[in-house]
């Protein structure tokens, strides 16, 4: 990790892991249903707390949620949950975990009737993300009226925790959005 590289505001110098998660994955296009569906869980359990908290928890959501496979996490029943509120290792919040169960289903769904849950999501954006041309911090926008639209859509489909915040922070993690402040060295990358 190199210290000395001009990164976004938010990406912890003193934080490996944080780091890590900057110069790695932040803003790059992910097209495998697999990482959008463990993405999915984890900014939803990021509601209300701190992207470092989940980041360190992730993990043990990884092994709590059987690597984010979305098949056997849709299929999880009411022991598989009270086993999952009793792990330390995770956010122990009943309707977040309830809502990464009930989204499961409806991703699914999703993937039935686009093929994937890449191509539902990427039609949004005609599968290029969007570049945006930010000089400060304060120039990124929490919510843009595409995450609202996306946003509404999820939930009228039947997911919970996808607010128009959590969509918006979502389509940075995953790329559609590429939110890199001009100064930062993975800006063009």
């Amino acid at each position: 990790m190199d210290q000395k590289r001009k990164r976004c505001w938010w990406a912890k110098p003193d934080d490996e892991l944080y780091v890590s998660y900057h110069d790695e994955e932040w803003g790059k296009p992910v097209h495998d249903d697999l990482k959008l569906f463990e993405m999915l869980v984890l900014e939803g359990a990021q509601a209300g707390l701190s992207w470092t908290t989940i980041l360190h928890k992730r993990e043990n959501y990884r092994r709590a949620f059987d690597f984010f496979d979305v098949e056997k996490v849709a299929n999880y029943g009411e022991k598989k949950e009270k086993e999952l509120l009793q792990n330390i290792g995770i956010v122990r919040n009943k309707r977040k975990i309830q809502s990464a169960i009930k989204n499961a289903r409806v991703f699914i769904d999703i993937q039935r009737e686009f093929g994937s849950f890449d191509a539902y999501l990427w039609q949004y954006v005609n599968n290029q993300p969007i570049i945006n041309y930010w000089h400060k911090p304060e120039d990124v926008p929490a919510e843009t009226p595409l995450s609202q639209i996306i946003s509404r859509d999820l939930k009228k489909r039947g997911m919970s925790f996808v607010g128009p915040t959590i969509v918006y922070a979502y389509m940075q993690s995953v790329g559609l959005v590429n939110d890199h402040l001009l100064s930062c060295f993975l800006r063009d990358a």
